[in-house]
C-alpha cells in the first residue's frame, strides 16, 4: 500500500479521521484560528494606530527644530538675568550663512487680530513666514497657491487664507482675487489652505491669515524683529547637534546673552519626538508579535496533542498498515498531513477573519484626515499562515516518528 501526501485517497482518509471526533477537532482547530487572528489582528492592529498617531504630524518635517527667544537666566555684560531679547532677520542670515548643514529655514511672526471682509469679520492669527515654510510644514492647498519665493522678493500685500477663514469671511463665493483687512492694512487672496495635522505653531493654517514675512513686518511695524525661527537639517544631521553653533551665532548678536545660558533660547527638536514616537510603536509591535506569538504557539501545543492522541487512538491500524506493506515514509506523510491540513483550514480562516475586523476598524476610523489603514499586508499574511503550517507539521513530527517506530505485532496485540 502507497501512500503519497497528493494522494486524494490519503485527504479523504484525513477528513474522515479528523471528524471522528468531532469537537475534539473543533477545539483544536479553534486554537489555531483564535491563534492566527489574534496575531493578524494585534499587528494590522499596531500598524493603523501608528497611522492614526502619524496623521497628526502628516506634512511636517520631522528633521525639524524651532527657536524662540526666553528671558535671560544669567546674568552678561552688565545686563541682568531676566532681560528679554529679540531674534532678528540678521539671526536667521547668520545662522543660515553659518551652518551649512541647515538645508532649509524661516522666520516666523504673528499677531491675533479681526480679520474683516465688509460686514463680515472673525478673530484669527496672522502669521508672517518665508516662502520655505512650505518646504518644512506642507499645507494642503484648496484653491490657488501657497506663499512663494516671487512673493519674497516682490513684498506684495498677498496673503493665503485658512479654510475656516474663507468659510466665515466667503461663505458663498471664491475668496481667490478677493481682499481682506487685517488692522486696518489690506491683503489680497491668492490662496485658500488647510492642513490636516494636529500640530499647531500659534494656531493651525486652517484658522490663520498667512502673509510673506517681509510684508508682515513691515505692514505691522515689527521692524527686524521675528518671533522665531524653524529649519530643516540636512540628512544624517540632528537639529540638537547645531544647537551649541546657533547659541554661539547669537551670543555674538546679543551681549544681553551669556554662552552658557542654555535657557536663554527655547530649542525644540521636533526630530527627538518623532524618534519617541518610532521606539514607543516598535515597542507595540514587539508586544502584539510577542502575545500572539504566544496565542499561536498555544493552537501550535494543540494540533501536537490531537495527533499524539489520534496516533494512539489508530495503533493497531497503523500497525495492520505496516503489515500488508505500508513504509514508514508513508505512516509519516499521513500523520504530517494531519497536522498540516488541521493547521491550514483553521489558519486561513483566522486570516480571513481578522481580515474582515481590521476592515470593521478601518471603515469606522476613517474621517477628514484619510484612512488609518488598519490592514495586514497580504506578504505578512502569507507569512503568518506559512509559519504556522511549518510549525503545525513540526508539532506533529513526534507523533509521526511514534507511529513509524510502532512494530505490526505489537501494534496488533495492543487494546
Amino acid at each position: 500500500m502507497k501512500t503519497t501526501f497528493f494522494d486524494i485517497e490519503n485527504w479523504k482518509e484525513i477528513g474522515a479521521t479528523l471528524a471522528r471526533n468531532k469537537t475534539r477537532t473543533f477545539l483544536t482547530a479553534f486554537g489555531i484560528f483564535w491563534g492566527t487572528a489574534m496575531l493578524a489582528m494585534m499587528l494590522g492592529g499596531a500598524k493603523g494606530m501608528e497611522n492614526m498617531l502619524r496623521r497628526n504630524f502628516e506634512g511636517f518635517a520631522t528633521n525639524t527644530a524651532i527657536i524662540f527667544p526666553n528671558r535671560t537666566t544669567m546674568s552678561h555684560q552688565g545686563f541682568n538675568k531676566g532681560t528679554s531679547w529679540e531674534l532678528t532677520v540678521t539671526d536667521q542670515r547668520n545662522i543660515r550663512a553659518g551652518i551649512p548643514e541647515i538645508e532649509v529655514m524661516t522666520g516666523m511672526s504673528s499677531i491675533q487680530s479681526t480679520i474683516g471682509k465688509g460686514t463680515l469679520s472673525t478673530s484669527a492669527t496672522v502669521t508672517g513666514i518665508d516662502s520655505e515654510y512650505s518646504k518644512i510644514f506642507e499645507p494642503i492647498v484648496l484653491e490657488g497657491r501657497f506663499i512663494n519665493e516671487s512673493d519674497d522678493l516682490l513684498n506684495k500685500k498677498i496673503c493665503v487664507i485658512g479654510k475656516n477663514i474663507a468659510g466665515s469671511l466667503f461663505p458663498h463665493s471664491s475668496p481667490i482675487g478677493e481682499y481682506i483687512e487685517v488692522n486696518s492694512v489690506y491683503f489680497k487672496i491668492v490662496g485658500v489652505a488647510y492642513q490636516t495635522s494636529e500640530i499647531s505653531i500659534n494656531s493651525k493654517i486652517d484658522d490663520s491669515v498667512v502673509a510673506p514675512i517681509g510684508v508682515f513686518r513691515k505692514a505691522f511695524n515689527s521692524g527686524e524683529n521675528l518671533g522665531g525661527i524653524m529649519f530643516t537639517a540636512k540628512k544624517g544631521i540632528s537639529p540638537t547637534e547645531l544647537k551649541p553653533r546657533i547659541m554661539r551665532i547669537l551670543t555674538s548678536n546679543h551681549k544681553m546673552l551669556h554662552p552658557d545660558d542654555d535657557n536663554a533660547m527655547f530649542f525644540m527638536d521636533v526630530s527627538e519626538a518623532f524618534q519617541m514616537i518610532d521606539n514607543l510603536f516598535m515597542g507595540i509591535s514587539l508586544l502584539a508579535l510577542f502575545v500572539g506569538a504566544g496565542t499561536l504557539i498555544a493552537g501550535i501545543i494543540g494540533v501536537g496533542n490531537i495527533m499524539w492522541v489520534i496516533v494512539k487512538e489508530r495503533t493497531q491500524e497503523i500497525g495492520i498498515r505496516r503489515a500488508i506493506g505500508a513504509k514508514p515514509s508513508d505512516i509519516i506523510t499521513q500523520v504530517l498531513s494531519e497536522g498540516m491540513a488541521l493547521t491550514a483550514v483553521a489558519g486561513i480562516a483566522g486570516i480571513t477573519f481578522a481580515t474582515v475586523v481590521l476592515n470593521l476598524v478601518e471603515v469606522i476610523t476613517t474621517d477628514e484626515k484619510g484612512t488609518p489603514e488598519f490592514m495586514l499586508s497580504f506578504d505578512g499574511a502569507v507569512e503568518i499562515v506559512v509559519v504556522f503550517m511549518i510549525l503545525g507539521v513540526a508539532a506533529g513530527f513526534i507523533p509521526a516518528i511514534k507511529a513509524m517506530k510502532i512494530k505490526p505485532i505489537e501494534a496488533m496485540n495492543s487494546k
